[in-house]
């Protein structure tokens, strides 16, 4: 979202959520900041846990986080999903590794697709991120954007390796 004004820094430092929101300021990357803030799910996924319904559960407790976080910077910004604002990547990425090998080649397979399906937005994902709003609305079209590039890499994983 180039078109948003530049993220002041201390947007970052006004509140826990603006901080999480915005990537721990990875989201202030005058160029790319989906990019930078999708990097942060790669630490974030090998803090993850291994058993799958835990992953589910932390996966969870991290999109409700995530929908706070989001609402709460996005006033703050005053431009509802300002490109600064990264939860959702780090979570748009935590599904696409979903049960994934957490090899280097996955790691930057998922990386790859999530990005294409997050940047590109095919039916339904444009769709619901032009009429869904708020925190939840932010969140919401990562979301399927990590299950679409998951449904991608399993399919992958399912019949070349």
């Amino acid at each position: 979202m180039s078109s948003n004004p530049p993220v002041p820094v201390k947007a970052l430092f006004a509140s826990f959520a603006n901080f999480f929101a915005l990537g721990a300021g990875l989201g202030l990357a005058p160029k790319a900041p989906g990019t930078f803030g999708t990097l942060l799910g790669v630490p974030v996924l090998l803090l993850m846990p291994s058993a799958p319904v835990a992953y589910l559960v932390a996966l969870i407790v991290l999109f409700v986080f995530g929908v706070w976080c989001c609402d709460v910077c996005s006033k703050y910004l005053g431009v509802h999903d300002h490109g600064g604002i990264v939860w959702d990547e780090v979570v748009g990425y935590l599904i696409t590794m979903f049960a994934l090998p957490l090899t280097w080649q996955w790691l930057l397979a998922g990386f790859i697709v999530f990005r294409i399906f997050d940047i590109w937005k095919p039916w339904p994902i444009s769709w619901v991120d032009k009429r869904v709003h708020g925190g939840f609305g932010i969140m919401v079209d990562d979301v399927l954007a990590g299950l679409l590039a998951a449904g991608v890499l399993h399919l992958a994983y399912r019949f070349l390796v």
